[in-house]
């Protein structure tokens, strides 16, 4: 037994073939919206021998579908990950059986030579071949936290379209507003579009009256941008429409991250420990932890976990030459996550070290490289805190905050050796040297 979980061994074919059997009794399962087509494969000696059924995805189905494996002694299974069709039977068969879910790609058929039982049989003759790499999947409390962060993300990036919807319904009425203000929604812009959806006139006077602070300065400016405007009703409505709307997304953004501190709960203390990294805030600590949770054993190593998150160069490699290096689109919630946190770390004032670093590295490989790099260089730091339980504290942080008396003796002592060094190619002479005095 091979991690208590998978048999492994030799089988010696005809011709001096050696079989390599990982998986002697498997279940390959071709997932649909409606039925499931699974085949049994156990394996007898060398001739490997298939039980098919089709089941539907009706729960009680689900549950006939799982007591025909464990009566067929079949406790490992391999299934495509199709959409969201494979989460319900998942859901009903990891408290018993060993499932592997199969990223597409790895179990694709060939086309003109496929259908539903083939589909089966094919995964189930790669997975007992051990040809089919596992995808991670969280545990439950994990997978249930993940999907109310990516619905939050989703409806943040509602709520940044209403408000670009709402400041273009003023730019079509010949309000140039935002050329002036920094921020659309700011109180002295929000009293002054109140203001223009609530009236049929413009009083310049009024209007000046609603700004606040600093933009008192612009009142002239202000003014400029909205005289001559042309709303009309069935416009208005429609501005206030959206801004309805934008209320409302607000309000569940709101709801929603009451939920996930309630959720978050049992992970606080991980929550804690990824704020000790520079650029890493609450929101973006639940949102990595949603996506890859707290055990870093799933992984094995920090490479592993870059892969998997898209954060390391693709291979591709033919004839000698490498075609493309670009990063991999895996990823799709948590590295525009890190890449957020990677913006916010090079321009944090509680740490120069992920600014320093991204200076070098922009010089050579340019600014978008840099910031992927910085990214993976965050994800990295966090497996081994996961792994260790120790806070942000990298081993070459004392290169970028070194004290000043050790940075001078550094320096000497670079002095020291390229003088050194000089002297003993002859290029120059050691009476030529004067060493100031500090």
């Amino acid at each position: 037994m091979c991690d208590g979980s998978v048999t492994v061994f030799f089988q010696q074919a005809k011709g001096g073939i050696t079989v390599k059997i990982v998986y002697p009794i498997c279940c390959g399962v071709d997932v649909h919206k409606t039925f499931l087509v699974a085949t049994i494969i156990t394996t007898r000696e060398i001739t490997p021998h298939y039980a098919r059924k089709r089941f539907s995805t009706f729960n009680n189905s689900i549950l006939q579908f799982k007591q025909w494996l464990l009566t067929n002694n079949c406790l490992d299974v391999c299934m495509e990950s199709t959409g969201k069709y494979w989460i319900p039977v998942y859901n009903l068969l990891e408290d018993s059986i060993r499932v592997t879910v199969a990223n597409p790609k790895w179990v694709r058929a060939v086309k003109g030579n496929k259908d539903d039982v083939k589909d089966s049989k094919w995964i189930g003759d790669l997975f007992r071949l051990g040809l089919v790499p596992g995808s991670y999947i969280p545990p439950r409390p994990i997978r249930e936290l993940r999907e109310y962060t990516r619905y939050r993300s989703k409806l943040v990036s509602c709520r940044s379209s209403e408000k670009n919807r709402f400041q273009n319904s003023w730019t079509v009425c010949n309000v140039a507003l935002d050329a002036v203000v920094s921020d659309m929604f700011g109180k002295s812009a929000a009293s002054i579009t109140d203001y223009l959806l609530t009236t049929d006139s413009f009083d310049p006077q009024h209007c000046i009256s609603l700004l606040q602070r600093s933009l008192k300065k612009k009142a002239d400016q202000v003014v400029a941008s909205i005289e001559g405007y042309q709303m009309s009703n069935s416009q208005k409505e429609r501005a206030l429409l959206v801004r309805s709307h934008l209320d409302f997304v607000d309000q569940a953004i709101d709801s929603l991250d009451q939920k996930l501190d309630v959720m978050v709960a049992p992970y606080e203390s991980a929550v804690l420990l990824l704020g000790t990294i520079p650029g890493v805030d609450r929101s973006s600590a639940i949102t990595i932890i949603s996506e890859i949770g707290t055990d870093m054993t799933q992984f094995g190593s920090s490479k592993r976990l870059c892969c998997w998150a898209g954060l390391t160069p693709g291979n591709n490699e033919s004839a000698g030459k490498k075609k493309s290096v670009r990063i991999t689109r895996a990823g799709v919630y948590l590295k525009p996550a890190l890449v957020q946190v990677a913006h916010a770390a090079v321009k944090s004032n509680k740490s120069s070290y992920y600014k320093t670093k991204y200076e070098r590295i922009c010089k050579r490989r340019g600014k978008k490289r840099a910031i992927i790099a910085i990214a993976r260089m965050i994800l990295t730091a966090i497996y081994h805190m996961f792994t260790t339980g120790e806070v942000f504290n990298p081993s070459d942080l004392y290169k970028i905050d070194m004290p000043q008396e050790m940075l001078l003796k550094q320096q000497e002592k670079a002095v020291k050796q390229a003088l050194k060094l000089l002297t003993s190619l002859g290029l120059i002479q050691s009476a030529d040297i004067s060493v100031p005095v500090a």
